[in-house]
């Protein structure tokens, strides 16, 4: 099964990832969506020019497309990304959003492959739990009362999940971030040949919108050992 993995450089296209690697599948190529809108219903935005140093870490080829980020138009710009690769399924990290995947699987059927979406419909607390167990993920986008800049550039790991728990119990806030709270990288991945460093970031604050972006402006590949 030749496959694409849609990537955003997060914890959950790293996941589609990670399973399609477990299961099997010859994954051919990384599919990262440059949206230009910061409003992209379909697509992850903060840090996708990294993308291109986590597919080197990965050594899978990357293919870019580029899509303006309007609404619906952004869904046939990607399938004219598929429509040209030799490809038998698509992999994607959807969670809970029904539409992205209604989407995904539209384009799908009707370039006559497969759709895979191993993380669909997971309970999200036992997900995060194998997520931070697998990954180095931090987050760094964030869009949700209680999710302080303090957030940015944080590593989830044990006690920032339980944190999440609590915030969610409070403020409803999504442990995985699935209503838009929060957006994240993953530095390191089993998979990964060599694991990502920061080396420069910034960290921007909209106090009116409580919500913020890590921007990361230099970063380099690492060798594990």
């Amino acid at each position: 099964m030749r496959v694409a993995v849609l990537y955003s450089g997060g914890k959950d296209s790293n996941y589609a990832l990670y399973w399609a690697l477990k299961k099997g599948f010859e994954v051919k190529y990384l599919v990262s969506m440059v949206s230009e809108s910061e409003e992209s219903y379909m697509y992850h935005v903060p840090n996708i020019h990294l993308t291109e140093l986590q597919a080197k870490a990965v050594g899978i080829p990357l293919v870019k497309g580029f899509t303006s980020g309007e609404k619906e138009k952004e869904v046939e710009d990607m399938k004219a990304v598929l429509e040209g690769l030799k490809i038998d399924g698509v992999v994607a990290g959807a969670l809970a959003s029904e539409y992205q995947k209604q989407r995904v699987d539209r384009v799908a059927k009707e370039l006559g492959i497969e759709s895979f979406a191993p993380a669909w419909h997971r309970d999200p607390v036992d997900y995060m739990r194998e997520i931070i167990s697998i990954f180095d993920v931090v987050i760094v986008g964030t869009a949700a009362y209680g999710l302080d800049q303090s957030w940015l550039g944080r590593r989830i790991d044990e006690k920032a999940f339980e944190e999440l728990i609590k915030l969610n119990e409070k403020y409803k806030v999504h442990v995985a971030g699935e209503g838009g709270e929060f957006e994240t990288f993953v530095r390191d991945a089993p998979f990964f040949r060599a694991r990502i460093v920061f080396d420069e970031v910034e960290k921007k604050w909209d106090e009116c919108s409580y919500s913020g972006v890590l921007e990361v402006k230099g970063a380099h590949l690492e060798p594990k050992g």
